[in-house]
């Protein structure tokens, strides 16, 4: 695997994948996270993921994994702050883009973050929207 200067962008798929062991991608989660821990490579990510992420834990798991992920998982990630014409161009992009792709707002914004703002380093999710934007995707 390489990845540009040892950083990549976490998706919600990626987060709850790595913390619910029935999730048919629990493995492939873990041995990304490995990877990560073995090569010192950094996690970013949005407020916009984490929010969906723990709705999602909660919804899915438990109260309990999405406490663990606030509170063991969160803190350990660069958060990427952006200002509003970063929320203005995923809206745009979701317009455009949203008719003809199952694609969130929320991936919309990550988008926008990952290709204006972190050099479009790799993804880790196990959604297929990023790979359809073109974006490098693993695993």
């Amino acid at each position: 695997m390489i990845l540009p200067h040892n950083k990549a962008f976490c998706d919600t798929s990626f987060f709850f994948a790595s913390l619910c062991p029935d999730d048919t991608n629990f493995e492939k989660a873990g041995e990304l996270l490995e990877y990560c821990l073995n090569n010192a490579v950094m996690l970013y990510t949005t407020w916009d993921v984490i929010s969906e992420t723990v709705t999602l834990l909660r919804y899915r798991a438990d109260y309990k994994t999405a406490v663990e992920f606030l509170d063991e998982v969160q803190p350990s990630l660069h958060i990427v702050q952006y200002d509003t014409s970063v929320r203005t161009a995923a809206a745009e992009i979701f317009k455009k883009l949203s008719k003809d792709k199952k694609l969130s707002l929320c991936d919309a914004i990550s988008y926008v973050v990952i290709s204006h703002m972190l050099d479009n380093i790799p993804c880790f999710t196990f959604d297929k929207d990023f790979r359809s934007l073109g974006m490098s995707v693993y695993p």
